[in-house]
């Protein structure tokens, strides 16, 4: 009886749901597709611009994020989970929250259309609906996770590269605004995630921040431990007015220093983490190499004779 409810109210919502996507995505027009491409303000017998899906698709995940607001607390530290992933928008939140209600009622869906035809027990099928919603509810914040986690490596990776470029502008003259923004457009291909960020710096400081403000704001959006050294590095030789060339320079060396260190430590790991690989994949194909041909031997040969006795 329980499966039976569970399976009705799952239909019910799911139906009401894709009925509101089909009249959003096919019956109303993409308003926000007309605002970009001006496409609303021309004539009436003008073609039309063509509708990307994926943006009907945000502003349905927008609109459903909307029906259930996040609590201030929580808003804040989703935010800056979001802009660590470099999901800057100011909806984003709400998209965020809109693929957390569809994954959370679709997944469901689907789970009770595969499991509920078998003959397995209720308990488990109640217990694989349930845990498809809850892999569709969270899901979504796992996949913010990545993307900051991931965006992170790549900020620690292109790191090395912009502090050296730094150094060399401040060493040929340029001032450290204009180092930053050197870095931020010569990075731009190579490394884009951290010309991104410098390009933020530079963005900030033309809006009136104070420099240190400027590197603050950067090393709190990204939260990478290396971008922070580099930061109180920058701050203190702005603050006590050392030479900002030098105190880049022993940075760098010490980052050089850190990263040999780094992989050191990851050489001397590799013994110990190839014991497992070694004892469970390359052990047992030596065994069948070398104990196999005289097991075989003994099996057909050695078995006969002593059975014969």
């Amino acid at each position: 009886m329980l499966i039976a409810i569970m399976s009705v109210v799952l239909f019910v919502t799911v139906t009401v749901l894709v009925s509101a996507a089909g009249m959003r995505l096919w019956v109303r027009p993409k308003e926000a597709i007309d605002r970009v491409t001006g496409v609303g303000m021309t004539g009436v017998g003008e073609e039309q611009a063509p509708v990307h899906p994926s943006l009907a698709l945000r502003e349905v995940m927008e609109k459903l994020g909307n029906l259930v607001p996040p609590s201030p607390k929580d808003a804040n530290v989703v935010q800056k989970r979001l802009i660590r992933a470099g999901l800057r928008d100011q909806s984003s939140i709400y998209v965020l929250y809109g693929a957390k209600v569809v994954f959370a009622v679709a997944l469901p869906l689907i789970a009770s259309l595969v499991v509920l035809p078998g003959d397995s027990d209720p308990t488990n099928k109640a217990m694989v609906i349930m845990a498809a919603a809850g892999l569709g509810f969270f899901g979504p914040n796992e996949f913010v996770n990545y993307k900051a986690r991931k965006r992170q490596k790549e900020i620690r990776r292109g790191l090395p590269n912009a502090l050296d470029l730094m150094v060399v502008s401040v060493e040929s003259g340029l001032g450290l605004d204009q180092a930053i923004l050197q870095v931020a457009k010569e990075l731009d291909q190579a490394h884009p995630e951290i010309s991104e960020e410098f390009a933020l710096v530079n963005l900030e400081l033309k809006a009136g921040k104070r420099r240190s403000e400027a590197l603050r704001n950067m090393s709190d959006r990204t939260s990478v431990d290396d971008l922070k050294k580099l930061v109180a590095v920058l701050i203190q030789a702005d603050r006590f007015g050392t030479g900002v060339a030098q105190s880049l320079r022993g940075h760098a060396d010490y980052m050089r220093v850190q990263a040999r260190q780094v992989a050191e430590e990851k050489a001397a790991k590799l013994g110990v983490k190839l014991v497992f690989p070694i004892f469970f994949c390359i052990l047992p194909s030596l065994f069948v190499v070398t104990v196999g041909p005289v097991a075989v031997k003994i099996s057909r040969e050695l078995l006969p004779m002593m059975n014969s006795f």
